[in-house]
Formats: structure tokens, sequence, C-alpha cells
């Protein structure tokens, strides 16, 4: 009679099977939606392509052009401007309307629909209203200030409205980053700090903020990538002006490809501008891991 036994390696083969059948959706999308788009991307950069015909092969030269290009500077500065606009304050009200709702148990459905129900209107019926409550004459921001004021065609307030406009749309997502991390912290550790004296903000200095801050991090890392990412919006509210003001990276590289019929020069420009958002969320994570031990 055959005894079939199974010893230490043919568990590990299966383990190592089952894995590879787990990932392969995963790997097959990423090879097809990812990865292939952005080596054809890469090898449209490197021609003079149009939209409707492959050009010849230039080499480096889309990309030494951008180097000198100023407009690609100013629309890379104007990205920056709505991130640096956007960042931080999504993740700090983010995190405040988490503590509320974490807080106020009764009326945490209540709190979690209002603060959440923005981020699920589409972008197109985001900016309707954002536009009606900006409007010059008849807006209900100017009319709450008592003031006459063009926000959207303002060269100063232009980029600020948009980004308090995005603020309002998608701070519900960061709410809920941060409320799943606290609803992971043990209310034991609070009982604990309680019996010791600990109370207010000395809970949350101790117990609270060192066990967020890594969703803290990530958190930043993908608000950092969302606002560089920055298109619908100003193309919708302010259409890149006034003047350009709001032009941002990828509103220019859409006007390249599909107004100037550039098409590998707007590669370049997907190229150029996806490295720097790799570089910088990189460097973000990078940073907050560095703080986090320096804390720890």
């Amino acid at each position: 009679m055959l005894d079939f036994q199974t010893g230490p390696g043919t568990a590990r083969r299966g383990e190592g099977l089952s894995a590879a059948l787990l990932l392969a959706p995963f790997v097959l999308a990423f090879v097809l939606f990812f990865l292939l788009p952005a080596l054809a991307t890469f090898h449209m950069s490197l021609t003079e392509s149009s939209l409707t015909r492959t050009g010849a092969l230039v080499g480096i030269d889309n990309y030494l052009a951008l180097a000198e290009d100023p407009s690609f500077w100013a629309a890379l500065g104007n990205t920056f401007y709505f991130a640096l606009l956007t960042v931080l304050p999504l993740a700090a009200l983010g995190l405040l309307m988490a503590l509320l709702v974490h807080r106020f148990t009764r009326a945490a459905g209540w709190l979690q629909g209002a603060f959440f129900l923005p981020y699920l209107l589409p972008i197109s019926v985001m900016t309707l209203i954002a536009g009606w409550m900006l409007q010059p004459s008849s807006g209900v921001v100017n009319h709450l200030l008592g003031i006459q004021r063009a926000w959207l065609a303002d060269l100063t307030w232009a980029m600020p409205s948009v980004a308090i406009a995005t603020i309002w749309w998608t701070v519900g997502f960061n709410m809920l980053i941060f409320l799943a991390g606290l609803r992971n912290i043990p209310r034991e550790l609070y009982e604990a700090a309680a019996l010791d004296g600990a109370r207010g903000f000395a809970l949350f200095r101790h117990i609270t903020w060192p066990a967020l801050r890594p969703v803290a991090g990530m958190a930043l890392v993908l608000q950092l990538i969302a606002s560089m990412k920055i298109f619908g919006q100003t193309y919708l509210l302010t259409a890149g002006g006034p003047f350009n003001t709001t032009r941002v990276t990828l509103h220019y590289m859409v006007e390249t490809a599909f107004t100037q019929s550039d098409a590998g020069y707007a590669a370049a420009i997907a190229m150029a501008f996806m490295a720097i958002v790799a570089a910088l969320s990189l460097a973000q994570a990078g940073l907050m891991r560095w703080l986090g031990r320096r804390q720890a």
C-alpha cells in the first residue's frame, strides 16, 4: 500500500503556488494597464509623433526642449502651488473630522455621512456647485461676505478658490483613512492612561497621535499624489485662466497633445511629470519614516 506523505518542501511549494495564483490577476492588470502603456508612452516621448501618425525617433530632443520650456515650468509651479494649498489642510481637516466622528458616537453615522457625502459627487457636479457658489453677482460666498469679487477670474484668488472647492469635495476620503486608524487603537490604552490621570490633549499627544503617525504618513503621500494630478477642477472651473495662473501640468499636457497635436512632446511631459511625482512621493515617505524614528 502506498503511503503519500507531504513534507515541508511540498507545503512550501503549495503555498508558493497559491500565492502566485492570487497575485496573477493583479500582475496581469499591472502589466496590461500600467507597464505596457508606460513603455509605449516613453517610446512615443522619443519621437516627433502626432495624434494620427508615429514620427521619426528624435532621441532626447523632446526632453531637452522641455527643460527650456517656460510654459512647462509655469504649469509645474501652478501644480506645486495647488499641492501646497491642499495637502496639509486636507490631512489636518480629515484628522479633525475623524476625531469628531470618533468622539460623538451617538451622532457618528450622521457626521460621517455629512462629511463624506461631497466625495461621492462626480467632478462635473462638484464644479457646477462650486462655480455657482463663487458667482460674482449671485454667488453664496459673495452674499455671505457682503462683497463683489470674481473669485475664479481673480489673479490672486483663482487657485485658492479651486483649492478650497477641492478640499470641500475630497476631505471625506481623508476622514475615512484617519477614522479607520482611530478605530484600531485599543480602548484599553485610553482606560489605562485615564487611571494615571491623563486627560484631553495629553491622551491625544501620547496615545492617539503616535498610533496614527503611520496612517498620517500614508494619507499625506496619497494626498500629495492626488493633488499633483490636479486637472479636472481647474479645467472645468477656470479653463486654466486667468492668464494661465491655474493651468497645471496635466492641463498643459492635454493642450499639447490635443490642441497642438504634438503627441511626442506631450508624452515627454507625461514621463517627466511621472518621474517628478514619484520622486516627491518617495522623498515624502522617507521623511515621514525618518521623523517617526526620531520621535519613537
